[in-house]
């Protein structure tokens, strides 16, 4: 019943947003990101979500679906009600990536997805164990041609950033690698850390910490910037890769056929709840940038993001099925 009656008023919002907004939302609202708590996602949704909540005066609920590499979370709010009370945090890779590696992905992010905001986007980092030998990407490079092995590299899985940013790397560098896939964040850190992986690409607000702490060793950042949680770290373009440029974003979306002035709003409110002083404090201090774009700039980082990675992707000739 209750579900017959949030479509009804979806369908009204059509006809009188105005008078719908009014309304809108008298109910929880659900925000699914794919990740586990105390994970770089989690800390972004759990921050969005109290932002979005306050500001709308409704629960903002955090679901963490995790697994896949994002697509469980993904294929979840794809088959949920157009009515804007089930949001997904969408990212790069279950977004942008997925469709280009998976024949029979589950969802199509064209199709099923109402862009609403990018949140927030961070850089990777080229980590390598505490105790590795190399030093420096120079050095890391040099030992990588003169190998008789591959190197190994960890990912969080198939398909994601990580995964081909160190296949679009090896192209750049002239390296052999063989990619080493885990099924979640932490069994990656755990194999980095421990030497049963020689590097992994990870994102700078997850490398940070595990840095500090003295767990590895940052050899190069991909941002057109040195990360501003490892000022010291080069990046790519400086060491004359300036090809390997990739990042992770994420981003706000609903089903698609959410009314419009339900997209609105969530736009407008979850862009100023990103500029707010204990969020930003939050999100940057954690290593993200902040965006909190408008529908239309996200809709053309899909547009172009789609392109690149399937054209990476290509180059690979990977396929997860």
């Amino acid at each position: 019943m209750q579900l017959r009656l949030r479509r009804l008023f979806a369908a009204a919002l059509f006809c009188l947003p105005a008078a719908g907004l009014a309304q809108y939302p008298d109910a929880p609202i659900r925000l699914n990101v794919g990740f586990p708590p105390g994970t770089g996602p989690d800390i972004v949704a759990r921050t969005l979500s109290q932002q979005l909540g306050e500001r709308l005066k409704q629960s903002v609920v955090v679901e963490n679906r995790a697994g896949a590499g994002g697509q469980i979370a993904a294929q979840a709010v794809a088959r949920s009600p157009a009515d804007g009370y089930t949001l997904l945090l969408g990212e790069v890779g279950s977004i942008s990536i997925s469709p280009a590696t998976y024949s029979n992905l589950n969802y199509n992010p064209t199709k099923d997805f109402a862009p609403i905001s990018e949140v927030v986007r961070v850089d990777f980092v080229l980590v390598v164990p505490a105790n590795s030998p190399y030093k420096d990407l120079q050095a890391f490079i040099a030992a990588g041609k003169q190998a008789d092995d591959r190197i190994n590299f960890g990912t969080f899985g198939a398909g994601t950033p990580g995964h081909f940013g160190a296949e679009l790397f090896a192209r750049e560098a002239g390296l052999k690698i063989e990619p080493v896939h885990y099924r979640n964040t932490g069994d990656a850190v755990s194999a980095l850390v421990s030497g049963g992986v020689q590097a992994a690409f990870v994102t700078t607000a997850l490398a940070a910490p595990q840095v500090k702490g003295g767990k590895m060793r940052a050899l190069a950042v991909t941002g057109s910037e040195p990360s501003a949680t490892m000022p010291d770290v080069p990046t790519f373009k400086q060491a004359g890769y300036g090809k390997v440029d990739f990042g992770a974003w994420f981003a706000l979306f609903a089903p698609a056929g959410t009314p419009d002035a339900v997209l609105n709003l969530l736009q407008t409110e979850s862009a100023a709840g990103l500029r707010a002083p204990e969020a930003a404090r939050t999100l940057q201090g954690a290593g993200f940038t902040i965006v909190g774009s408008s529908r239309q700039d996200l809709q053309r980082l899909l547009d172009s993001e789609a392109k690149r990675w399937s054209d990476i992707v290509k180059a690979t000739g990977f396929k997860a099925d």
